[in-house]
């Protein structure tokens, strides 16, 4: 049975239009595989523990190999289990819209918490990083107020959104991804047309996907 975590970055719920596109994709896909496995994370609902120097200081302690004192065990096997959520996966489903030229601060916030060595990234001295999932795949959902491909950047706003998210995963190790843009969301003559757009779009590359 393939297992998809559904990854939604913003606090506005229903309201969000990343959310309502990623849910119109979803439904599609889930027509499509009735017995896809569909774990949730609404990142401003969940609890996610600050990064702190018990956490850190285990990091560091992982990359160089030594052993950890109880605290920064304890706080190793915090970061474990949340990254073992997102390890387990076989498909990422993210709605994330573009804050500020980049993602929301809670998805970063998750990100700085299982991108973590040894679980999603390992290190060579001489040829550097190297991702640890494998045969993974993401769909990114991402959505702007004035931002869009084809307005003149910097004017507009740039992609700090859609570069992060796929440099931040390609470097995990998964490099099938697709993306479902709807931008600009606000600089548009038919804000609620181009949407419906979007979801025909989401709909479409979900039987494109077709049996996962």
């Amino acid at each position: 049975m393939t297992k998809l975590l559904f990854v939604q970055a913003s606090p506005r719920g229903a309201e969000s239009q990343s959310i309502q596109i990623a849910e119109t994709y979803l439904g599609a896909l889930r027509g499509d595989n009735p017995d896809l496995d569909v774990d949730a994370i609404e990142l401003w609902e969940v609890d996610l523990p600050a990064f702190d120097g018990n956490k850190a200081a285990a990091k560091m302690n992982v990359i160089v190999g030594q052993d950890q004192n109880p605290a920064q065990k304890t706080a190793w096997d915090q970061i474990v289990g949340i990254a073992n959520r997102f390890i387990s996966a076989d498909r990422y489903l993210f709605a994330v819209p573009m804050w500020n030229g980049g993602i929301p601060y809670r998805l970063k916030q998750y990100i700085d918490l299982i991108h973590q060595p040894g679980l999603l990234w390992g290190l060579k001295p001489e040829t550097g990083y190297f991702g640890l999932l494998r045969n993974k795949h993401a769909t990114l959902v991402l959505t702007s107020g004035a931002y869009a491909q084809q307005f003149p950047s910097p004017a507009f706003g740039v992609d700090h959104h859609s570069t992060y998210l796929r440099d931040w995963l390609n470097q995990a190790g998964v490099t099938e991804i697709d993306e479902l843009r709807f931008q600009p969301t606000l600089l548009t003559k038919d804000p609620s047309g181009d949407l419906e757009q979007a979801k025909r779009r989401a709909v479409e590359l979900a039987h494109r996907h077709g049996r996962v």
